[in-house]
């Protein structure tokens, strides 16, 4: 009792009287003498004591068929079926017949009735007390008076597929009856005033089991529905009690007299006395004084509360249809309890505070989580105004998903608040709803608290526990000073970056963070070595180099000895060395064994490598004072030039930076640069290599022996003996003009004329027989030309008689048809034909005047040409661009300048310089 006036009372249903829609507004009024109904399958099934049932559809239409003679006491309208059972009479006495009615079939305009049996338990007579029927149509049980209860299985529509028997004797009335269905297994519920038990029908024996030694009233017994799991209600004047088939469940102490208990989607009807009888009455005493009320009440069991409660006169039955509570009174009445929606509900929870209560009634009703989420909320701010900050935040937490966290987060960013906050936030990432500024928020907050155990619980959560953004966690850590955090999530989540940053910029734990890149995959050691490898070659050089050695030739990560056969049969990985040269700009002594491992090891190595490789041997070279030493590096020196691996320009410009002469000559006479080795030797005054350079190259570039000649005349040393030796090479192969010879060596203050006397002796000695060998030969074309003309003279004036007896081509003798020409040679006209290109020309003397022909022509090409130029020259206002425009096409022969050495130019040297170019034109145009 005392439980009972605990719970709150709502009124979460309208009461209405039903009003006739035909009679303007009057109230509908039932048939006369109701004394049975029942409801399902789309109306409300009535019967009367005249032995009609009526059915009584949604639009109050009434229609009525006679059932029995008499009276009718009992209807059961199957849920699932078009099935109705009813129990009356057709003859006075006690004789109660049942009869099974299918709604769906008629028979002469009523339903058709398929069954008719007389409900007698044995041979003697009795009244029936309560019926009920199995929705799968294989079982009906009726109940009577004297404590029988009748079981019908099989098809209880059929009598030929059906067979009855007495299930339950006893000496107080049946006052209840329900089928419970759990899987394969039917139960039936059997109350009495005195007790409560149940029969397990799918067992052969029908086994019983006493369940209470208590009962009910009649109609004060009823089965709640699946989702209560089908529990058996007994409505006692103390308690009501909840069965399950094996034993007893829990019990309501739900005081006062019951007149009728009835279950319906999880609500509980009782109909009580409003005032308590001093008597109890007895099995048929049901009536009630005029005076008297009768309390209609609606429990919601599961959420504690009475959704509704109203005092009725004389109720004959509550039903449930079209979502709805009907109650029929004896005055003919009916009246609807329409529930509110949920909405409505919640909002009348609400305007009382009963927050609990609302979300309960929720998740009864089903709401959607987004209807949930708003009454967390709506309970949260509650608590929150009322000062209950930890509870606010509990309910705070159960809108995760739904309401945006800072709506929470700006409540409670009070110092004060934090620890709330903190459990929110951990709530947020524990559902992986995060942002990178909650995780920065919550890793504040384990800061400010200095909880390092909750911290450790965070960033050491399984892989599959992370809820959060990595990155930022670690860059919280990192600005909270909390390293060793940072640097184990940074390891752990493979933020290779984040980590070597932390080691170096703020551990400055150098070594380890050398050793995490060596176990790094090629791709990301590469990237990090050349982010960080200055950084790590400042304080670690030895490893460092170790480590580009092996990156740069096959690298492996240093992992387990059993990822090794993996490791072995992976393709091979090499950075190119010269991307990390740059990383030893302070270590060359590490820079110099780095590079020769990679020469050794990668003897195809880039020109990089190469040409630093080159510098660094050659600052040693210049740098090392011990002559046994300096020679050996001269040869390693020399060596690299000489493996073609370097580039050239770069090669060169390194040895004259150091002064490296054999570098420098080696490179000149490897590029072909002859003139550049004269000058080599001429600036350091080196007159034998001079010579020898001309002795060596004179044949590629002959040019050399001219400037070798102007270099030695400029000199004012006694250069005596290599003028000599230069001129007798010169007057060898004929190199100079004698006039630019001499005229070279008047700028010489001590060449006299004895050390060109033996030059231009053999010279004037060889002119000599030159003009003779012309003059003769002069003489001999002016015979052949006056022999020539002689003959063309003849040719013109005289006969030619042709004397030929055989043919100049096929040497057979000549005949008929035959050719002949003013040459001399004759042929048959048919060898002729054959072999002539032309019929002016004879064959045998073609080839050889085409020769002269061609000659010819080209003579007047070179006079047309020359013509031509001299022609356009003197026409043209700027006489440099048609120069330069024959020198573009290649017309001219290409000019060698003999330059001198700078500084050795004396007064008057332009001028001479000019005389000898024009002196060397003069003769290669000769």
């Amino acid at each position: 009792m005392a439980a009972f006036l605990q719970w709150r009372r709502f009124v979460f249903f309208d009461k209405e009287t039903v009003k006739d829609p035909g009679e303007n507004g009057k109230n509908f009024m039932l048939p006369i003498g109701i004394s049975a109904c029942d409801s399902g399958r789309g109306h409300i099934v009535l019967g009367d004591m005249e032995g009609q049932i009526w059915f009584l559809t949604r639009s109050l239409q009434l229609t009525n068929f006679q059932a029995y003679k008499l009276r009718v006491t009992h209807l059961y309208q199957l849920k699932q079926h078009s099935i109705l059972v009813s129990v009356g009479q057709d003859e006075q006495g006690i004789n109660p017949l049942v009869k099974v009615w299918n709604l769906d079939k008629r028979d002469s305009g009523n339903p058709l009735c398929t069954r008719i049996f007389p409900a007698i338990p044995g041979n003697k007579p009795t009244e029936v007390s309560c019926l009920s029927v199995h929705e799968n149509l294989n079982f009906m049980a009726i109940g009577f008076t004297d404590g029988s209860v009748v079981l019908t299985k099989g098809d209880i529509t059929r009598d030929r597929h059906s067979k009855t028997l007495t299930l339950h004797e006893g000496n107080c009335p049946i006052t209840g009856l329900a089928f419970r269905q759990a899987g394969k297994v039917t139960h039936l519920f059997v109350a009495t005033l005195e007790k409560v038990q149940c029969y397990t029908l799918s067992v052969k024996e029908y086994p019983k089991l006493e369940l209470d030694t208590h009962g009910c009233a009649l109609r004060c017994s009823a089965l709640t529905d699946p989702s209560q799991d089908s529990q058996f209600i007994v409505a006692g004047d103390d308690c009501v009690y909840l069965y399950q088939p094996d034993e007893r469940g829990p019990c309501f102490a739900f005081d006062g007299h019951k007149l009728l208990a009835h279950w319906h989607r999880g609500y509980l009807l009782l109909l009580t006395k409003d005032t308590k009888s001093p008597n109890k009455p007895d099995f048929g005493s049901r009536e009630t004084s005029p005076t008297e009320k009768q309390v209609l009440t609606i429990y919601d069991l599961d959420n504690k509360f009475i959704a509704y409660s109203a005092a009725f006169d004389d109720i004959i039955d509550v039903l449930a249809e079209w979502g709805s509570f009907y109650v029929l009174t004896r005055d003919g009445k009916i009246f609807v309890l329409q529930e509110k929606d949920t909405q409505t509900k919640l909002e009348m929870l609400f305007k009382k505070n009963l927050f609990v209560m609302a979300i309960n009634l929720a998740k009864s009703q089903h709401l959607d989580n987004d209807g949930l989420s708003e009454i967390f909320r709506q309970y949260g701010d509650h608590l929150y105004v009322k000062g209950d900050h930890d509870g606010a935040i509990q309910q705070y937490i159960r809108t995760i998903g739904k309401l945006e966290p800072s709506y929470v987060i700006r409540k409670f960013l009070d110092a004060q608040r934090i620890h709330n906050l903190t459990a929110y936030l951990q709530a947020l990432h524990r559902q992986s709803l995060p942002n990178a500024d909650h995780t920065t928020l919550l890793l504040n907050c384990y800061t400010k608290l200095k909880d390092s155990s909750k911290l450790e619980e965070f960033i050491k959560s399984s892989e599959s526990e992370v809820h959060f953004d990595v990155e930022i966690a670690i860059k919280v850590l990192r600005q909270a000073g909390y390293h060793s955090h940072a640097v184990f999530l940074a390891e752990r989540h493979m933020h290779h970056e984040w980590y070597l940053k932390i080691q170096l910029e703020d551990l400055k734990n150098y070594q380890e963070a050398l050793r995490y890149i060596g176990r790094l995959p090629f791709e990301q050691a590469e990237s990090n070595m050349k982010r960080y490898g200055k950084t790590l070659m400042h304080h670690v050089p030895e490893g460092t180099t170790l480590l580009l050695k092996g990156l740069c030739t096959d690298y492996h990560p240093s992992q387990d000895p059993t990822d090794r056969d993996n490791i072995d049969r992976a393709s091979i990985n090499k950075a190119s060395p010269e991307e990390f040269i740059p990383i030893f700009a302070n270590n060359p002594r590490e820079l110099k064994a780095f590079l020769e491992h990679m020469i050794e090891v990668e003897p195809l190595s880039s020109q990089g490598v190469y040409d630093t490789l080159l510098e660094l041997r050659l600052q040693d070279w210049a740098h090392e004072q011990v002559p046994e030493k300096k020679k050996v590096l001269q040869g390693a020196a020399l060596s690299i030039l000489r493996s073609d691996n370097t580039v050239f320009d770069k090669a060169l410009v390194l040895c004259q930076m150091h002064n490296f002469k054999e570098g420098i000559l080696y490179l000149y006479e490897k590029g072909k640069l002859y003139q550049q080795i004269m000058h080599y030797h001429m600036q350091n005054e080196e007159y034998g290599k001079v010579v020898e350079a001309c002795k060596r190259f004179g044949d590629q570039e002959v040019c050399l022996w001219e400037q070798a000649l102007g270099y030695f005349a400029r000199k004012e040393e006694d250069c005596k003996a290599y003028i000599s030796e230069v001129l007798q090479h010169i007057d060898q192969n004929n190199l100079m003009p004698p006039l630019l010879v001499v005229q070279t060596l008047a700028h010489n203050s001590t060449a006299t004329l004895s050390v060109i006397k033996d030059y231009l002796i053999n010279k004037l000695q060889r002119e000599s027989l030159q003009i003779e060998d012309d003059e003769r030969k002069i003489r001999q074309y002016r015979e052949e030309t006056a022999h020539l003309r002689s003959e063309i003279q003849e040719l013109k004036t005289s006969a030619k008689i042709f004397q030929k007896t055989k043919c100049s081509m096929c040497n057979s003798p000549l005949e008929l048809p035959s050719v002949h020409f003013l040459c001399g040679h004759s042929f048959h006209q048919h060898c002729f034909e054959s072999y002539a290109e032309s019929e002016a020309e004879c064959p045998t003397c073609t080839p050889e005047n085409r020769k002269v022909m061609d000659m010819l022509r080209a003579q007047d090409q070179k006079r047309d040409l020359h013509d031509h130029f001299n022609r356009q020259l003197r026409c043209s206002n700027d006489g440099f661009s048609v120069v330069a425009d024959y020198f573009g096409r290649g017309v001219f022969n290409k000019l060698t300048l003999i330059t001198d050495p700078p500084g050795k130019a004396g007064p008057g040297g332009l001028e001479a310089d000019l005389q000898r170019d024009l002196l060397i034109h003069t003769k290669r145009n000769a």
